[in-house]
């Protein structure tokens, strides 16, 4: 019998979604999953712009946000997980103006002088339906109107049918407001910097879907873990799995892929199988 997780974050939502095999690779045998180059751009992202909404409303300028950056880089370039990656020179050099784009990219969504920041970096724990839910939300901002909860995202923004599966982070995040603080947000706001934003309206009807999604997760998940056996998911994303070297059927699939021509020749997993 597989132990359950204390607390239940999207994030391990969403691999479990994706792939029950990996879930348990992740958070069962707590096999590594180093972060990638999109990844840590988004981490070093992530790390600057927490910093500038600490600062004063009128002190969150660009020019700031370079100070920072630079204050931040030995953080993020010391890091075993950066280290990892081995990169060039000319590839460490491409990974800042990458991560200097998505920061500079806020600027594209917003004035971040012009916003009434609550708190950032906010540690969520609480129940939502009976999932023991913990999130880390990267903004609370007061509106004229009530809070909004926002997220950056350093990525791509989703495809119009992947939209609402997107917004359903954000939702959760609301959710977990409402029960620690009793007050509702009215607005939720995923930022994909420098390219769009996308906003959602935070209601109870909303709220409650979020949330009994989230509690059929968990409840197959207890199922999982109570008989020890969890699923591989095959498809397109075994190419990108750190466990494709120990899953036959992800291995299966990334062959199979490969010789049809539908698999990328970058993808990290055909170093291991």
């Amino acid at each position: 019998m597989a132990a359950l997780p204390k607390f239940f974050s999207p994030s391990a939502s969403n691999t479990y979604q994706q792939c029950p095999l990996r879930w348990k690779f992740r958070y069962v045998d707590k096999l590594p999953d180093p972060p990638g180059v999109p990844a840590l751009v988004g981490t070093f992202a992530h790390r600057v712009l927490e910093l500038l909404c600490e600062e004063p409303a009128p002190q969150r300028t660009s020019a700031r946000a370079k100070e920072l950056a630079r204050q931040v880089w030995p953080e993020i370039s010391g890091h075993k997980d950066f280290q990892a990656l081995f990169l060039t020179d000319e590839e460490q050099h491409d990974f800042r103006w990458r991560s200097w784009k998505a920061i500079e990219g806020l600027w594209d969504l917003e004035n971040p002088s012009e916003v009434e920041v609550l708190s950032t970096e906010k540690k969520m724990r609480t129940e939502l339906s009976g999932v023991p839910f913990m999130g880390i939300i990267d903004r609370l901002d007061q509106a004229q109107d009530g809070t909004v909860v926002t997220d950056y995202k350093s990525g791509k923004p989703p495809r119009v049918a992947d939209r609402d599966h997107a917004l359903e982070q954000i939702l959760l995040y609301a959710a977990a407001v409402e029960a620690e603080t009793g007050e509702r947000p009215v607005r939720g706001q995923l930022l994909y910097l420098g390219k769009e934003t996308l906003e959602t309206e935070v209601t109870a009807d909303r709220l409650a879907d979020c949330t009994g999604q989230l509690a059929s997760i968990w409840s197959s998940l207890n199922k999982d873990c109570a008989a020890d056996t969890f699923a591989a998911s095959p498809g397109p994303l075994c190419g990108w799995c750190p466990y494709a070297g120990r899953c036959e059927d992800g291995a299966k699939e990334i062959k199979r892929r490969l010789a049809a021509g539908r698999m990328r020749q970058d993808a990290p997993a055909l170093k291991l199988i």
